[in-house]
């Protein structure tokens, strides 16, 4: 029976696997709980599928994917910006338009691509196809994100909370919130090898969901967002190899039923207190 339970630890991809995925859940995770704060999980949701042309136009050019996802996942954030502060309509309707139209424009392209690179998997991962490039380009964006993310963290809650009094108290708001949309647009191209475009989403609101139930001290909503993120990958890929399924479908399955529990039992201690 040990040997077993053991057995996925027997594969290199299967580790290759465990390390991409705890690599990713920790700044997916931190950027999660000021979405979820923000109320900007639509903003997730919309780079996470802009970045479609990119990538496919960085093919056709003949430069490093990467590239071509960050790019078009910037222009989404910073047009979505500027098309808020200079109109009438709501910040999610904007980013409802935007998203749809690049991602339209993207899904356009990619039907007239002919190509022997698997494109598909930029859409739903393929997290036990792994490289060490893969890995290294995730560890040297995921370890960025977290470091600044770390280190900005009372003034990212600040400006999540009140912009105001943060431009009042010297913080560049402007700056910051710019520099917060280039970190989640870089969290999700270090995810999209992993678990593609469709599901990056996923990582980037459910963790922060889950820990705003449980808990309100926001140090401990970073941490336990991180924690609930780092197992579920890690269960989420465990349990895959055994029943023959996805892996970065069950880790979004595993969190849901993580956010799922987490209410119920909130909503009874609420009830009864």
């Amino acid at each position: 029976m040990a040997d077993i339970l053991v057995t996925p630890f027997h594969y290199s991809f299967m580790i290759n696997a465990f390390i991409i995925a705890a690599i990713i859940s920790v700044p997916a995770a931190l950027l999660s709980c000021f979405l979820v704060l923000k109320g900007w999980s639509l903003m997730g949701d919309a780079i996470s599928h802009s970045v479609l042309p990119g990538i496919i136009i960085s093919y056709l050019l003949s430069i490093p994917l990467i590239i071509g996802a960050f790019c078009s996942g910037m222009v989404c954030a910073v047009l979505s910006g500027f098309l808020s502060e200079n109109s009438r309509l709501k910040h999610d309707t904007i980013m409802g338009i935007v998203f749809s139209g690049m991602f339209g424009f993207g899904i356009v392209l990619y039907s007239k691509v002919s190509t022997e690179v698997h494109l598909d998997h930029i859409l739903f991962g393929n997290i036990l196809g792994i490289t060490f490039e893969d890995l290294l380009i995730s560890f040297l964006i995921s370890s960025m994100v977290t470091i600044l993310v770390t280190i900005k963290r009372h003034d990212l809650l600040l400006h999540t909370f009140d912009p105001i009094q943060a431009r009042s108290v010297g913080i560049p708001v402007r700056l910051l919130h710019y520099s917060f949309l280039a970190m989640v647009s870089v969290t999700i191209v270090a995810t999209l090898s992993a678990v593609g475009i469709i599901l990056s989403i996923g990582l980037l609101i459910a963790p922060g969901a889950i820990a705003f139930l449980l808990t309100q001290r926001f140090n401990q909503m970073l941490i336990i967002a991180t924690l609930i993120s780092l197992l579920s990958s890690f269960f989420g890929i465990y349990v895959s190899f055994f029943i023959d399924s996805a892996p970065a479908p069950t880790i979004i399955l595993l969190l849901t039923a993580c956010f799922i529990t987490a209410l119920i039992g909130t909503s009874r201690k609420f009830k009864t207190s």
